[in-house]
């Protein structure tokens, strides 16, 4: 997949902001050092909350090239607070490889010692273990749906493996960073089996929370969803029946009995 890498976004587009107070629970700044995505994850509501044409998301990423050099300004004289990276756009986006656009800023991040959470489901975040372990309060958050990865790469084709993110948050846990996992969308093809052993599977690396959450079926989604999986018609059939029913709340008692008797922290968020 051919993918423009852009300083500005296409005509019409616009920016978001770069550095802005957040109004999401437990974070108090937003930074996003880049606009679009190349994971091109096919549930994706971005468009939506950013009101772009959905045909254009995930063909194009812009980058925020003069964000470390404003945040390295701003920070000088921001109240301390938590800032959240990133709250619309993954920050580790394949061409971060190439600009380190977020490593830059979370150097200046750490001259200031601001508190982070980092929610990505890239595994190149590694690459920056040692400048978050060296900031004094910091939280990695993976997001995960599945641990089939054959269903990971029709949902999600330019994402990390499942392996990998796996392996992100035993790295980060092993020396004592804060990690929790973002575990949604639940993917509607797991039975309680499965989901059961994924729970397991987090609690066992010792994350300190796990948000649950669903499908959001924004407009333009589910024609998305429609138009990968007609490749996969026992796929899509089952989709649309596990989210004809609401099939998250079939887990409530589970996730209840589990949160209790591993006295790990769950959050619904669906």
């Amino acid at each position: 997949m051919l993918i423009s890498i852009l300083i500005k976004p296409p005509e019409g587009l616009g920016y978001t902001f770069v550095w802005i107070s957040s109004k999401l629970p437990g974070i108090d700044y937003s930074l996003n050092p880049y606009f679009g995505c190349q994971h091109n994850c096919i549930y994706c509501y971005s468009p939506n909350v950013l009101r772009i044409d959905r045909d254009n998301w995930g063909d194009f990423v812009s980058i925020k090239k003069n964000i470390p050099l404003l945040l390295s300004k701003e920070l000088k004289n921001k109240k301390h607070g938590v800032i959240g990276i990133s709250t619309v756009t993954d920050p580790y986006q394949p061409i971060e490889k190439k600009t380190f656009v977020t490593k830059y800023c979370l150097e200046q991040i750490l001259k200031y010692d601001f508190p982070v959470v980092i929610h990505t489901k890239s595994s190149l975040i590694s690459r920056d273990i040692n400048i978050i372990s060296d900031l004094s309060d910091s939280e990695v958050m993976i997001s995960i749906g599945t641990f089939n990865d054959f269903h990971r790469r029709i949902f999600e084709p330019f994402s990390s493996s499942i392996e990998e993110r796996i392996n992100v948050l035993k790295n980060f846990s092993q020396i004592g960073i804060k990690v929790s996992v973002f575990f949604g969308p639940v993917y509607p093809f797991l039975n309680k089996e499965d989901f059961i052993n994924i729970l397991s599977v987090f609690n066992d690396i010792n994350v300190s929370e796990i948000m649950i959450d669903s499908f959001h079926m924004k407009p333009g989604i589910l024609n998305n969803i429609e138009s990968k999986l007609n490749k996969y018609p026992d796929l899509f059939k089952i989709f649309m029946n596990k989210i004809s029913k609401n099939y998250l709340s079939t887990y409530d008692k589970i996730i209840e009995d589990f949160s209790k008797k591993n006295r790990i922290k769950i959050v619904n968020a669906f």
